[in-house]
């Protein structure tokens, strides 16, 4: 049924079964088994491209796309965002020792994180991460102190809290004022911080960053983040003589995880953007900053699918039905998080109706060890059946885990014709590799 096909990648192939980035559903789990993580690695770069273009069309080429490692970080995405010439965020020595593994050009990379220890900021240091994104008072003197005993002087971006309400989910809402991220504006500890970050040695400021929130499918929180930064740049360079080369007005937009959501206009988005930025600017009499973005999700979400295998129909007449995966929240946690909703298909049955409405479950000892409740699948649905979660590339396999001692599922990337493993499936020996 077309009317599922959320994003582009997604089609009917023979027999009624799904096709993902061309390739049938399948076939893929013939090669691969389940789970089974699937990213499409074209759309991966035109999503990269889009951004990198509307910085060089709208932006005049000033300014950095960073994507958002939090959302998926493995070393062939790291290889990915390198050849499209991006730039990365990162939030943990393990993000940042990934990145330097695949031979990511690590002067690219902003370090992110409210609470960096002394040996984070060492690490980072020592792998030549090019700008840490200041998050504490506290922070800001550490990076210092250490950058000065390392002898370099060390770019840093301060972020702040513009006290923005996106409207969206509390659980992705960063840029209030009570927000546990960054300096508030409205307090005055944006001005204070900045006049500390003016006296130190050893740190060259570059400018400052926001981040409001996720999922918002137009440009309005970014216009309203942006009229609000733009004041405290003009303020700040009229009381400390400091004109910011860079605005950072982090990620945010959204992506389609159910058909009522609205598609969204990338490319007439930013353009929106920039045409508000430098009205604004040219009011404020401001020397236009360099714009960054740093998209996460509206990079990777649609372009993943994850694909499990039925193992258990449950009918409780009058009360619920249940369909039993061979993954969970071991794979998926958001929806107990906080309530993510997804698309949820017949991978193997797509063209039969969906007469019966069930909760689509995991294998986890856990009651909240929910996919998604009130999907219709077919009335014949069995073990053995094939059942797809739609837009599946962001904080799938960056937040799995080993709850119930269950290996974590491998990544395959989809090239065209092509398929390839870039991250292993877990063994039951990989489970054993660190205990002592």
């Amino acid at each position: 049924m077309t009317r599922d096909f959320i994003c582009s990648n997604l089609s009917l192939g023979s027999g009624g079964h799904l096709c993902f980035a061309g390739h049938d559903t399948a076939e893929l789990v013939r090669q691969y088994g389940t789970p089974l993580y699937l990213m499409d690695e074209q759309l991966i770069r035109r999503r990269c491209r889009t951004y990198l273009d509307a910085i060089r069309k709208y932006f005049g080429g000033r300014g950095n796309v960073l994507y958002a490692s939090k959302a998926a970080a493995f070393k062939r995405i790291y290889e990915i965002m390198a050849e499209e010439g991006m730039c990365v965020d990162v939030v943990s020595p393990g993000e940042i020792f990934t990145a330097f593994k695949a031979g990511f050009p690590m002067e690219r990379a902003w370090f992110h994180s409210n609470n960096k220890t002394d040996e984070d900021i060492r690490f980072a240091m020592e792998h030549d991460v090019g700008t840490f994104v200041i998050d504490s008072t506290e922070e800001l003197l550490a990076v210092d102190r250490i950058a000065g005993e390392l002898g370099r002087i060390q770019k840093v971006m301060l972020r702040l809290t513009p006290g923005i309400d996106t409207h969206t989910f509390e659980a992705v809402a960063t840029g209030k004022v009570d927000s546990k991220f960054g300096f508030a504006i409205e307090t005055g500890q944006a001005d204070t911080v900045t006049e500390l970050a003016l006296t130190l040695e050893n740190l060259e400021l570059s400018g400052f960053h926001c981040h409001v929130g996720s999922m918002v499918f137009d440009s309005d929180v970014f216009i309203r983040s942006a009229k609000i930064m733009l004041s405290f740049i003009a303020h700040i360079r009229y009381t400390h003589n400091y004109t910011a080369p860079e605005l950072n007005l982090g990620g945010g937009y959204g992506v389609r995880y159910l058909a009522s959501q609205p598609e969204l206009d990338l490319d007439a988005n930013l353009a929106e953007v920039a045409e508000k930025v430098s009205a604004m600017c040219r009011e404020l009499y401001l020397p236009q900053p360099a714009i960054s973005f740093e998209p996460g999700r509206s990079i990777v979400a649609d372009a993943g699918l994850t694909l499990y295998t039925v193992g258990m129909v449950k009918r409780i007449p009058g009360f619920i039905n249940y369909v039993s995966v061979d993954g969970g929240m071991t794979d998926n946690i958001r929806y107990a998080l906080y309530g993510a909703e997804y698309t949820v298909l017949p991978a193997s049955h797509m063209e039969e109706p969906r007469e019966m409405c069930c909760s689509v479950v995991g294998r986890c000892c856990e009651s909240d060890d929910v996919i998604q409740p009130n999907v219709c699948l077919p009335e014949s649905t069995q073990r053995g059946d094939l059942i797809a979660v739609c837009t599946t590339g962001a904080y799938n396999y960056s937040m799995a885990s080993n709850y119930n001692r269950v290996p974590r599922p491998p990544v395959v990337m989809l090239d065209g014709e092509k398929s390839y493993v870039a991250v292993k499936r877990e063994s039951l020996e990989d489970l054993l590799l660190l205990d002592a």
